[in-house]
């Protein structure tokens, strides 16, 4: 049974999948009224969705849990009545931007206007506020919080608050409604082993006084009732780093041709010779004489790409020197046909030397 504060913690075959996969799956939990409750698992094994789930702010897709006799995930709004959320990164965030005195009253005020009875709305200002400054009290002198130690006091800035006073702040404004259960996420980050030790005496004492607590940790302390998540992570297989190499690239021949073929121009005439062939097959060039004039060394092709080539007697045909026809004395109507056809047949000749020559 109950106790007056304290709200029973049951889970039987709890999980919930998301779109990737399970986030947690079949949990199991029996804890009494009071108990101090810890999460224990690494980050990303799934304990913060299962916290906020056992508090009904995230609903489960599998088995089912009790929290003060309300049943999840069916009764999820009556299980956020009677459950408060601590420090939770991303949902129940402090405001860096306001004082210790403005976040206590911001955190009264809302309090007072949504679980407080409609009635406690029609009484008057002064009592209404004279109420928020005892539950205020109350709330700080039950985390060991004392403004007057602070810098500034009351109006110290949340942002320059320690660790351990910032989670003894969020603690005391989730007591100011007086849950019978309460939720905390994170609780050893960024604190040393002597303020651990500090923030569980802290919750052990607010589970003394009734309220059943849960907290998430990656360690959890003895004399505590524990609730690991993470274990179906650790039954996977381990992958490691890929250590494997690279398939190696085919090797290219050495040698000439080894990028590709290659275009030589001016061959001989009449050379079959593959300009791609290694050059232990290929048969040496003959060496000039010395009492011939060396032959001229034939021009890259200049040539648009897309057209036909040349063949290889047109790209090594050596220049010929054409005998100029000799006019004849009596030009009449038939030497002057012959005349222009040996023009013709000259430009032609030319034209081929000039091609040649290229």
């Amino acid at each position: 049974m109950d106790s007056p504060h304290g709200a029973a913690v049951k889970a039987e075959g709890f999980g919930l999948k998301g779109p990737r996969g399970w986030v947690f799956r079949d949990v199991g939990v029996d804890a009494a009224p009071g108990s101090l409750i810890a999460l224990e698992g690494p980050s990303g094994s799934g304990r913060t969705c299962l916290l906020l789930a056992l508090t009904g702010r995230m609903k489960a897709t599998e088995g089912h849990a009790e929290i003060g006799r309300h049943r999840l995930p069916k009764k999820m709004a009556a299980v956020r009545r009677i459950t408060a959320l601590g420090p939770v990164p991303g949902v129940n965030d402090l405001d860096q931007a306001l004082t210790v005195a403005e976040q206590l009253r911001e955190g009264a005020m809302l309090q007072r206007r949504y679980d407080a009875p409609l009635r406690a709305l029609l009484r008057p200002r002064g009592d209404r506020r004279a109420t928020a400054r005892t539950r205020i009290d109350e709330a700080l002198a039950a985390v060991g919080l004392d403004p007057a130690t602070l810098p500034k006091g009351e109006r110290t800035s949340v942002r320059d608050l320690e660790r351990l006073e910032a989670v003894r702040l969020s603690v005391a404004i989730a007591l100011l409604g007086g849950p019978r259960l309460l939720a905390l996420d994170d609780l050893d980050l960024k604190l040393s082993g002597a303020e651990r030790a500090e923030a569980w005496a802290l919750l052990r004492s607010v589970a003394d006084r009734g309220t059943t607590v849960l907290a998430v940790c990656s360690e959890a302390p003895e004399g505590v009732t524990v609730l690991r998540t993470g274990a179906a992570a650790a039954a996977k297989p381990q992958t490691g780093k890929h250590t494997g190499k690279a398939a190696a690239a085919p090797a290219r021949p050495a040698g000439p041709g080894a990028d590709g073929p290659k275009i030589t121009w001016g061959l001989p005439p009449g050379n079959d010779t593959d300009p791609a062939a290694p050059a232990a097959a290929r048969p040496e060039p003959q060496k000039p004489r010395p009492d011939e004039p060396e032959p001229d060394k034939p021009e890259p092709d200049k040539s648009e790409p897309g057209k036909p080539e040349r063949g290889e007697s047109e790209r090594g045909e050596p220049e010929r020197d054409e005998p100029e026809p000799q006019k004849p004395e009596h030009a009449g109507p038939a030497a002057a046909t012959t005349t222009d056809n040996d023009d013709d047949e000259k430009g032609t000749d030319d034209a081929l030397a000039e091609t040649g020559r290229a």
